[in-house]
């Protein structure tokens, strides 16, 4: 494969969580623009991958966001849902890639070559900055939900499971963006606990 072939990195943020969408990342990275610091978004403290996030967007030769909402969740399961944001990040790129590499086990079905990378977020820079723009992206939705929603905390554990989020799940039931197919938001709502 030739240098000048088009390489896109992919990754999702947000199978986790018991609300909000999940959120996918598209980057073909330019190397004439190489950017220091990239790693799995997860083991990076939240100021730096804000920072990172804006250098990628800056200097990609193309990036490209999907999300798969809370009822596509709900309804195909989180890792359809996850391969569907996958599959709408890439499909929205401005350049068509030669090559997808996908960070875990699944590839979504796309029109170009793709191969899966078992924890392709911390040892391929294209993934590790496909992984950064779908967890900033996520975050920032979360914290807009969390202005809908103020009473369950979203700004703080952007959805996912915590003792905090569960305490609020108990106490007002589920809202319209929790994920009813998973199981601790399924209970609330067997003791009545529904969208309010």
């Amino acid at each position: 494969m030739t240098t000048a072939a088009l390489i896109c990195g992919v990754d999702e943020a947000g199978r986790g969580p018991l609300a909000g969408p999940v959120y996918a990342a598209a980057v073909i990275l330019d190397e004439r623009h190489p950017i220091a610091g990239l790693a799995d978004s997860k083991k990076l403290s939240e100021k730096k991958r804000e920072k990172l996030a804006v250098e990628i967007r800056q200097h990609a030769l193309a990036w490209a966001i999907g999300c798969a909402e809370v009822g596509e969740i709900d309804r195909i399961n989180i890792l359809q849902a996850s391969l569907l944001a996958m599959k709408r990040a890439v499909e929205s790129l401005r350049l068509i890639p030669a090559q997808v590499l996908v960070d875990g086990l699944h590839c979504p079905a796309l029109a170009m070559p793709a191969q899966a990378i078992v924890k392709g977020d911390g040892s391929v820079a294209q993934i590790s900055a496909a992984s950064i723009l779908a967890k900033t992206a996520r975050d920032a939705a979360m914290i807009e939900l969390h202005l809908r929603y103020p009473q369950y905390g979203f700004d703080r554990h952007k959805g996912y499971g915590t003792a905090d989020h569960l305490a609020a799940l108990r106490q007002h039931g589920a809202s319209p963006v929790h994920r009813v197919s998973f199981a601790p938001v399924k209970a609330v709502l067997v003791k009545g606990g529904g969208h309010d």
